[in-house]
């Protein structure tokens, strides 16, 4: 297992409401992903914890009332003080990392935005060290029959294959989304670490309206306008590639470190409803490559 060296801790706002939150990473040697919000009971980061992927994944302790509009409760000003909203880019950097063990400690229920991606958040476990043991051999998975998942314009399918491929479509009214796709490799790893989140710069009044997205800003989001962006791109087509890193996120949620897959993932125009959907019929379907 894989957890970092020493703890460490970082401050920031919400995406969502905007409140700073505080995180601390501690080493954890249990082998889970474990998210502990102010006094709560624990719950792992797995698929099955997933409450909500109305704007973004909200995960938490199952509990009765789940059934209720949690998104809906948060943009009301509600709080749901034994969940974890935002946590897809850090799951993401938890990928890229390879880190697999870990406890992480946050005063407040939303994930701080940062700087709308992985990017901050991958500096900071390689700030605190990553603890891998030498002599661990990376283990590699497949399926066992293909996953997938098809209704109307949007499908995501993975297939067995001899090593990971990943290709994100999407159909945009941009200019620059229209028909584009991004495939995922080893050389365009770090523009995808570094992808911010995305959206029309026309919509943002009505979601803050909602109580969404107070916390949205030019440094943590790029925002799509009639005629480009609202602030220059980190590279091209980086909306494309925030999909593929929000993807990685969310099957990571299945336990299994998604590049480790040996698979081709095909994706088209998806989000995380779908993303999570698919990670749960995911989940039974891994086997371990001999």
């Amino acid at each position: 297992m894989t957890t970092i060296k020493k703890e460490i801790s970082i401050t920031g706002n919400g995406l969502m409401k905007n409140k700073p939150c505080t995180v601390k990473f501690v080493p954890s040697k249990e082998g889970k992903i474990r998210y502990f919000i102010g006094n709560a009971e624990p719950f792992e980061g797995l698929v099955e914890n997933v409450l909500a992927t109305d704007h973004c994944v909200v995960m938490g302790k199952n509990t009765s009332d789940n059934n209720l509009k949690i998104m809906d409760k948060i943009g009301k000003g509600g709080k749901k003080k034994n969940s974890a909203m935002l946590t897809e880019h850090l799951s993401a950097a938890l990928a890229f990392c390879g880190i697999d063990s870990i406890d992480i400690y946050m005063d407040e229920t939303e994930v701080p935005a940062l700087d709308g991606s992985s990017k901050q958040w991958v500096e900071l476990f390689k700030k605190a060290g990553i603890d891998k043991p030498f002599f661990e051999k990376p283990k590699y998975y497949t399926v066992k029959e293909p996953v997938y998942y098809l209704n109307g314009k949007t499908s995501l399918v993975i297939l067995p294959a001899d090593e990971l491929y990943i290709s994100y479509a999407v159909n945009y009214d941009h200019k620059d989304l229209t028909r584009r796709w991004v495939a995922y490799n080893p050389k365009n790893q770090e523009e995808i670490i570094e992808a911010r989140t995305f959206g029309f710069y026309k919509d943002l009044k009505k979601y803050q309206m909602l109580g969404f997205a107070q916390g949205v800003n030019i440094e943590n989001t790029l925002g799509l306008t009639d005629d480009g962006y609202t602030s220059d791109p980190r590279s091209e087509n980086e909306p494309i590639k925030h999909k593929i890193l929000d993807l990685i996120g969310d099957l990571y949620l299945t336990g299994v470190n998604p590049l480790n897959l040996k698979c081709q993932i095909l994706v088209k125009e998806a989000g995380h409803a779908v993303h999570v959907k698919t990670a749960k019929m995911l989940k039974d379907k891994l086997i371990e490559c001999k």
